[in-house]
């Protein structure tokens, strides 16, 4: 009896200890989720080398905290940006093509539920949000966030939800490309965006710096889609850091590398922007980086101290022009870096599931209880 009753005793005092622990420890009011569609580690490898001579020189490389995520989908090894991004911002998986919904969803053909996302949980609870990329702003990674469908091509469809936000008021900020495909698309369904943008509180702009001083809401559409991504990402920030409940924004850009050298300067881009953040955020920011997927590169040749893409001196190689890395343009399945600061960081660690960092992200926030292991408890 006297044995139970100390195991009793000890078991109270663990769950004491924990909730405790819980309860105190530092929540974020504020998380920025960086995302390189397509930035893994081999791609990372390479922009490293190229740019600093060095495979190690990347900021991301050498944030505090950083894991290994798995990206497969419900239903294979392989994801593209709509089920990768999916499960990142849901924590739960789907297939190829569907955009926030759950995995009895049909690409094209059939509606599954739709999943809620952690910038929905956010506007639900008051916070401002925000979506950055230089892929079009209705495409798969920006998309995933606010709107849910079975099938990420339908653009139009898909943009006018942030017209009809499910929870709070919808995204406050949204910078990005693809103007004249949204706008047409959008236009196909009989929606002015021009007129019906700033009805809804949100007036279009055609640049950054034409957002005024002392905005609190901004559609930005771009025509291009190598825009300053500092200047945007700090323009968010300011606009969302009004809110005194805090924020959540997501900045994706585009590193794939089927244009090799295009690829690695834009990882280098988002490298130093995420660098700049991190120096300047204030210590109530969880910064997370990931990768929806990997991208076929590989480093394969090549000696120190020289240009990573010197051409080959002659034969086929010299025909590519490219004899040290190869490179097919396709998606892979391999792991992909996770990398972050600042509060619930230091769940960032060992092998992770692409899911797994929606919990993160949640937690971060305090409203998830996050147990190692990946175990959680239900959203409150």
């Amino acid at each position: 009896m006297e044995r139970d009753n100390q195991m009793k005793r000890r078991t109270a005092f663990f769950l004491v200890f924990f909730s405790l622990g819980w309860a105190a420890e530092r929540r974020a009011k504020n998380v920025i989720l960086f995302l390189g569609d397509a930035g893994g580690i081999p791609t990372l490898h390479a922009a490293s080398i190229y740019r600093y001579q060095d495979a190690t020189k990347l900021f991301i490389q050498h944030m505090p905290y950083i894991a290994l995520s798995d990206t497969s989908t419900a239903s294979s090894w392989v994801t593209d940006s709509a089920a990768g991004m999916t499960a990142i911002v849901t924590g739960q998986r789907t297939h190829d093509g569907v955009l926030s919904q759950s995995d009895a969803a049909v690409n094209g053909k059939k509606d599954g539920e739709p999943l809620k996302t952690i910038l929905e949980y956010a506007e639900e609870r008051g916070l401002s949000t925000g979506v950055i990329s230089n892929d079009s702003v209705a495409g798969a990674t920006p998309a995933a966030c606010y709107a849910h469908s079975n099938d990420r091509d339908k653009i139009g469809e898909i943009f006018v939800q942030v017209l009809t936000p499910r929870f709070g008021d919808g995204v406050d900020v949204i910078i990005g490309a693809g103007r004249k495909g949204v706008l047409a698309a959008t236009a196909k369904l009989g929606v002015n965006l021009a007129e019906a943008l700033p009805r809804k509180g949100l007036p279009l702009y055609d640049s950054v710096a034409a957002i005024p001083t002392g905005a609190r809401r901004a559609v930005v559409l771009l025509d291009q889609s190598d825009f300053d991504l500092l200047e945007a990402t700090e323009r968010a920030i300011r606009i969302l850091s009004q809110n005194p409940k805090g924020f959540f924004l997501m900045v994706e850009w585009d590193v794939h590398t089927d244009h090799l050298m295009r690829g690695l300067e834009r990882t280098i881009v988002l490298d130093r922007a995420i660098q700049r953040v991190a120096e300047r955020t204030k210590d109530r920011t969880l910064i997370l980086f990931t990768a929806d997927h990997s991208f076929d590169i590989r480093v394969r040749g090549g000696r120190k101290g020289r240009p990573l893409l010197e051409p080959a001196a002659s034969g086929a190689q010299a025909a590519q022009g490219r004899p040290n890395v190869r490179m097919d343009d396709g998606h892979t399945g391999e792991h992909v870096l996770v990398a972050a600061q600042g509060p619930g960081a230091t769940r960032v660690h060992g092998y992770l599931a692409n899911t797994d960092l929606f919990h993160i992200m949640m937690a971060a926030y305090g409203w998830e209880r996050w147990r190692p292991g990946g175990a959680v408890q239900a959203p409150r």
